[in-house]
């Protein structure tokens, strides 16, 4: 059976992680697989993507037994080489990265555990939707490692500095609720996948050409720049969609169907 699978249907990507028997833990394989399921959906026409994992759990981890293969090697030589993401991440970095990075929004659909390695791979959505029974951990102190495939980068855009300390700290489990109320999950619904698959029926049905600017400017505007800066990109996305004729016979139908009040 493959680790992931794809399926694109109507403009959204259903990408699911396969290996339930396992909790869907991480082993090579599916590194590979998830890396493999971004780079399709990014060669694709899909609008967006909803991420789920089947079976009993979103994902457990890493699959520990998966790694003890590297006993004996030089961790260095496996782990600082910059092998993906054009020059910027190692493989493990590229689990979330790689949807980070994509052009499209990207909705985890999160239930039972979200641990280590699955949780960095949520991490990589714009949005995570959790059941509410859903628990979440940054795991890997539990092993004396610190977290390593992207968590350093998009952490500290969603959690106060004391809430990414002691998540990284401890290694302990948060539920679903208080993962909300700290900003780790967008929200809580009884059916996450149901929930996650309505948001993007939406969002497939916007303008594609806007969603992916805004996705850029958004990200454009959490990486500290200047307000100077991010006003300028503001401008500059705007001219480049209103100069396109399609994009303004979309706000002219639009327009046309507002009350004559607003015309």
């Amino acid at each position: 059976m493959p680790r992931v699978t794809t399926r694109i249907e109507d403009h959204i990507a259903h990408v699911t992680l396969t290996r339930a028997d396992k909790m869907n833990a991480v082993d090579d394989e599916m590194i590979e697989a998830i890396i493999a399921a971004g780079q399709e959906v990014a060669a694709s026409d899909s609008r967006v993507v909803v991420l789920s994992g089947e079976g009993k759990g979103f994902c457990a981890g890493i699959d520990i037994g998966g790694l003890s293969g590297m006993l004996g090697q030089d961790v260095e030589a496996l782990i600082m080489p910059r092998s993906h993401g054009e020059g910027t991440t190692n493989k493990w970095q590229e689990v979330s990265m790689v949807w980070h990075r994509l052009e499209i929004p990207v909705i985890a659909a999160l239930h039972g555990v979200v641990y280590g390695a699955g949780m960095q791979l949520a991490l990589g959505a714009d949005i995570r939707i959790a059941a509410p029974d859903t628990k979440l951990a940054v795991m890997e102190m539990k092993w004396g490692i610190v977290p390593d495939m992207g968590g350093m980068v998009l952490l500290p855009r969603l959690v106060r500095s004391d809430v990414l300390r002691r998540l990284t700290y401890t290694a302990a489990p948060v539920d679903a609720a208080q993962a909300e109320r700290w900003g780790l999950v967008t929200e809580v619904a009884d059916d996450p996948q149901a929930t996650a698959l309505e948001l993007a029926q939406v969002i497939a049905g916007k303008g594609p050409n806007a969603i992916r600017t805004a996705k850029r400017l958004i990200g454009y505007a959490e990486t500290g720049a200047s307000d100077a800066d991010v006003l300028l990109a503001e401008s500059r996305e705007q001219a480049a969609l209103l100069g396109k004729p399609e994009q303004m016979e979309v706000i002219a139908a639009e327009f046309g169907k507002r009350p004559a009040v607003f015309k």
